[in-house]
C-alpha cells in the first residue's frame, strides 16, 4: 500500500514517554539511594502517580507527588520528565495539524538540549525521528487501539484455554468476554453444534 499514509497511534507515543519517566525515576532513585526502590523510598511511591494523566490527578494527589518529589529528586530530573511527558500529551488536545507539528518540532528541540538527561535527549530525538507519523494523527485522528484490545483478548482466551479445538467455541467465548455476544451465528450451526456451543458458553 504505498499511497498509504503512516500514523504513530498516540498509546504507543504516550507510553514511550512513560518509559522515559520511569528511566529517569529509577536511575534518579539508584544514584541518591545507591539501591533498589523500597515502599518506603520518596521516588518509588511516586511511580504510579508519574504515570498517571495529570487531569486525572486530586489535589490531595498533587500535593503528595510536589512533595515526593521534593524530597527525592534533588536536581528536578524527574520534575522535568513528569512536565515533557505532560506537553506531549498536551499536543493532542491541538486541533490544527501545522499548530501541533509546530508544538511538537518545539519540544523536540527543547527535550534535546544538553540541560536535560540523557533520556530526554533520546525521547526528544525520538520525536524528531518521527514528527511526521506522530502529527499524522491530527489529520484523521484514527486509532488503532479497540483493534489491538480486540487481538490482545482474543489471545489472552486462547492463552487462558490451553488452545481451542472448536472453532466455534473459541468464537462463542470471545464473544461472551468481549461482552456482546452475537447469537445468530449459531443459526447456521446444526442442531448438535447448537446445543454444544450454548451449553459451553455456560
Amino acid at each position: 500500500m504505498p499511497h498509504a499514509t503512516q500514523i504513530a497511534d498516540p498509546f504507543h507515543v504516550v507510553k514511550l514517554a512513560n518509559s522515559a519517566v520511569d528511566d529517569v525515576r529509577r536511575r534518579v532513585h539508584n544514584h541518591t539511594t545507591g539501591g533498589r526502590g523500597t515502599k518506603g523510598d520518596h521516588l518509588y511511591r511516586t511511580r504510579r502517580l508519574l504515570l498517571r494523566a495529570a487531569e486525572r490527578i486530586s489535589e490531595r494527589g498533587r500535593t503528595k507527588l510536589r512533595g515526593l518529589l521534593a524530597a527525592g529528586d534533588p536536581r528536578g530530573e524527574v520534575r522535568d520528565a513528569w512536565h515533557a511527558k505532560e506537553t506531549l500529551r498536551g499536543i493532542y488536545r491541538i486541533g490544527d495539524h501545522d499548530l501541533a507539528l509546530e508544538a511538537l518540532d518545539e519540544l523536540s528541540r527543547d527535550l534535546r538540549d544538553e540541560t536535560f538527561s540523557a533520556e530526554l535527549n533520546k525521547l526528544g530525538r525520538t520525536l524528531r525521528a518521527w514528527r511526521t507519523q506522530i502529527t499524522n494523527w491530527h489529520l484523521c485522528q484514527i486509532t488503532n487501539g479497540p483493534t489491538e484490545a480486540a487481538i490482545n483478548l482474543a489471545k489472552l482466551i486462547k492463552r487462558v484455554s490451553l488452545g481451542t479445538a472448536n472453532l466455534d467455541h473459541y468464537r462463542t467465548r470471545v464473544l461472551l468476554y468481549a461482552g456482546k455476544p452475537d447469537w445468530t451465528l449459531l443459526d447456521n450451526l446444526t442442531p448438535r453444534q447448537n446445543a454444544k456451543s450454548r451449553n459451553s458458553s455456560i
